[in-house]
């Protein structure tokens, strides 16, 4: 694997990972409001869609009584460790939304800075990784280890639903 390849493929693709972003952040995916859960759902399958779309495999959504739970896995690395990816597709309100400088779900730069509900708790922290997952895969065929990813719609596993 040369580190190289894999970096000149993030930056090839940086556009189009910004605009990946965008996308999901636009999803008012608040799992704490009953009148997002149309939003919520459309998200647990973006997630899903997307982690197929990166070469994951067994890509599978698990209703539950609450949001989906989203489970993928690569298992093609005999003999390596398996590593558990955990995180969470859901946002949080965005009351009061007269604090908002910009609209939360419509992600805006200032600076360097991304803007936008999820974009660090936790949509932005897990498209990262996805990042990552793509980048080796794309350039390598592979990954190194055994990954199983596990995103749920409510921050914690085991929550009452």
């Amino acid at each position: 694997m040369r580190m190289e390849n894999i970096l000149s493929y993030i930056e090839k693709n940086k556009s189009r990972y910004l605009d990946e972003l965008k996308t999901l952040l636009a999803i008012p995916s608040i799992s704490t409001n009953s009148e997002n859960k149309i939003d919520v759902d459309r998200c647990a399958k973006w997630v899903a869609n997307h982690l197929t779309n990166i070469g994951m495999k067994n890509t599978r959504l698990y209703p539950t009584e609450g949001h989906p739970i989203v489970y993928s896995e690569w298992l093609n690395a005999p003999g390596k460790p398996t590593v558990l990816f955990y995180g969470h597709y859901d946002v949080q309100p965005v009351d009061p939304i007269e604090l908002w400088t910009s609209p939360p779900f419509d992600a805006t730069i200032r600076g360097e800075n991304l803007y936008a509900r999820g974009s660090a708790d936790d949509k932005g922290q897990i498209f990262i990784h996805f990042k990552s997952i793509e980048a080796l895969i794309k350039n390598t065929g592979k990954l190194p280890i055994n990954l199983k990813v596990i995103i749920e719609g409510e921050e914690e596993i085991g929550s009452e639903h």
